[in-house]
């Protein structure tokens, strides 16, 4: 059971309830991350902006769900892995390559290169310095690197409110929002 309440559009703070709203229209379902967020419209909007943001940059999504699947895999955020496996799939990526992002690997070089990166990153917070020159090697510019540690920071963040709030995976039954329902 989540540790948070999870909200939607009915029962959040009335300045989450736009966000919820755009993000149910958008996606059909309200991931319960976005549920839990909602209790604080400050952070709900936050999020909602950098992720905007980002999708918006030069990463491809195919890029990105990589980067979130090997950050959610590695701060064991299971919302989140079942999350992007979900959304990396619908970009095109075929199951061993989801599998692979989870390891920071790809079968793409270029990719590969990106995610050996970010493993570091996430390693230890400092990559060494022959990663970046493979990463760059590879094609990777600065802004694109950049890019890539917003993402992970971004994706840091909803790792941890989906493990400290201990966030059930969309679709489990969630008691909290059960009774709030009834």
């Amino acid at each position: 059971m989540s540790r948070f309440h999870i909200h939607d559009d009915l029962t959040a703070p009335e300045a989450s309830a736009p966000v919820l709203r755009g993000a149910t229209a958008a996606g059909g379902q309200l991931p319960n991350f976005l549920g839990v967020l909602a209790g604080s419209p400050a952070a709900l909007r936050a999020y909602a902006r950098f992720r905007s943001e980002l999708r918006h940059g030069r990463l491809a999504p195919a890029t990105l769900e990589r980067i979130a699947l090997a950050v959610a895999e590695h701060d064991g955020s299971a919302p989140g892995v079942a999350m992007h496996t979900r959304a990396a799939r619908a970009v095109g990526l075929r199951f061993d390559e989801v599998q692979m992002a989870r390891r920071c690997e790809s079968k793409d070089a270029r990719e590969a290169a990106l995610l050996r990166w970010i493993g570091a990153l996430l390693a230890g917070g400092k990559p060494r310095m022959h990663l970046h020159e493979e990463a760059r090697e590879a094609g990777w510019d600065d802004e694109e690197l950049l890019e890539a540690m917003a993402a992970v920071a971004l994706e840091r963040f909803t790792a941890m409110v989906n493990v400290a709030g201990e966030v059930p995976v969309d679709g489990s039954v969630e008691e909290s929002r059960t009774l709030s329902a009834a």
